[in-house]
């Protein structure tokens, strides 16, 4: 008897294999077109006692409401894009003249240690994942895409799904040398 040719899984996503994302703190997914950066009232209250400020001030002041929801404030820059609040340019810290180093400001996140949950689980969202075309578009933006630390399948399904912050986000600042 001749046993049937195996199929591919087809449920299995594009991604099944794994992908490879370390942050690089550039500040390029704080900015861009209009959006939302979804933000919990349990995120709120961690903001506020970062920012020591009251829950009702916090939303007030960074905050819209979307419907039953939150979403951060954006500003608009001098490019056009729209900012996150708490994306700022951070100025070099010293430049010395006879130096061959160039030094540029760089954009970070100036409530890195409890940005929301959206925020930690950057790039494994829905939109980047949809395919790999989706996932190099991305790429062309995050110069952290396709770099540094492997991600399982297992591991994106669960930081796809997460409701709460996760233990070592993909966000998490790169490891120093």
């Amino acid at each position: 008897m001749a046993s049937l040719p195996s199929q591919p899984d087809i449920d299995l996503p594009w991604y099944a294999d794994g992908l490879n994302f370390t942050c690089q703190q550039s500040g390029h997914c704080c900015t861009g077109g209009p959006g939302y950066v979804w933000i919990t009232l349990e995120e709120i209250h961690r903001l506020a006692q970062h920012l020591h400020l009251a829950p009702d001030e916090v939303i007030h002041e960074y905050c819209r409401n979307i419907g039953d929801r939150y979403s951060l404030n954006e500003n608009r820059n001098a490019q056009g894009h729209y900012d996150c609040a708490f994306l700022t340019d951070e100025q070099p810290k010293s430049q010395n003249p006879r130096s061959l180093t160039v030094l540029h400001p760089r954009s970070i996140c100036t409530i890195y240690p409890v940005r929301p949950l959206q925020c930690r689980t950057w790039p494994f969202w829905d939109g980047p994942l949809a395919s790999k075309q989706a996932w190099n578009l991305a790429a062309q933006r995050c110069p952290g895409i396709n770099q540094g630390k492997h991600y399982s399948r297992s591991q994106i399904e669960s930081l796809r799904q997460a409701t709460d912050w996760p233990p070592n986000p993909p966000t998490s600042a790169p490891d120093k040398p």
